[in-house]
C-alpha cells in the first residue's frame, strides 16, 4: 500500500520523491495528506506545509494527525491565501497559523482581517509609495542606476516600512523597478 501511495504521489500530485517519501512513511501521514488534496488542487504547498509548520508542531507537542486541532479544510483555506497572494507564507506560518492552532474553528481568512495581515497588492496605493521612497533616497537611486542593483533590497525594505509591512512584494518589486528604470 504505501508503494502505491508513493507512486500516486509523484504522478497524481506532482510531488519530489523525497515529499512522497516523507508522506508515506505512516497511514496517519498518507491519509492526512490525501485528505487535504481533496480540498485543494496546490499539492506541493500542501506537501510544504505538512512537512514543515505543522510538522514541527506535532514534534513539538508529541502530537498525531489524529489530535491535530486544525482540520484539512482551515489548512486548505490557509494555502489558499498565499497562493492568491493574500499573504505571504511568513505571514501564514508565523501570525496566522498559530492563532488557528488557538482558535481552529476560525477561518484563516477572518484571523487574516482581524491582525490586518491582508497585503496591499494595488498598484495605485503603492505607487506613491514607491516614489516617495525614491524621492528621499537620490543618493541610492543614483548608485542603483550606476550598477548596484543590490540596492533593490534596500528599496523593498523601505517600502515595507511605509506599507507597514503590507506591501505584495512581487507588486512593489515590479513598481520599484519600472520607476528605477525611468
Amino acid at each position: 500500500m504505501p508503494r502505491v501511495l508513493y507512486h500516486k504521489f509523484i504522478e497524481v500530485y506532482g510531488l519530489p520523491r523525497y515529499d512522497a517519501a516523507l508522506l508515506t512513511e505512516t497511514k496517519e501521514v498518507a491519509g492526512w495528506f490525501e485528505a487535504l488534496c481533496a480540498q485543494t488542487v496546490h499539492y506541493k504547498a500542501a506537501s510544504n506545509w505538512m512537512m514543515g509548520p505543522i510538522k514541527s508542531y506535532l514534534n513539538e507537542t508529541g502530537m498525531t494527525y489524529v489530535k491535530f486541532p486544525i482540520g484539512v479544510e482551515a489548512i486548505a483555506q490557509l494555502i489558499a491565501l498565499v497562493e492568491e497572494g493574500q499573504v505571504s507564507f511568513s505571514v501564514a506560518s508565523q501570525k496566522i497559523f498559530p492563532e488557528l492552532l488557538l482558535h481552529p474553528n476560525v477561518t484563516p481568512l477572518s484571523i487574516a482581517q482581524r491582525l490586518n495581515l491582508i497585503q496591499e497588492s494595488d498598484a495605485s496605493f503603492l505607487l506613491p509609495l514607491a516614489k516617495e521612497v525614491l524621492l528621499e533616497n537620490p543618493g541610492k537611486v543614483s548608485e542603483y542606476r550606476s550598477g548596484k542593483k543590490g540596492l533593490l533590497g534596500f528599496f523593498m525594505g523601505e517600502l515595507m516600512k511605509k506599507s507597514k509591512g503590507k506591501a505584495d512584494p512581487k507588486v512593489a518589486t515590479q513598481l520599484i523597478t519600472d520607476l528605477l528604470a525611468n
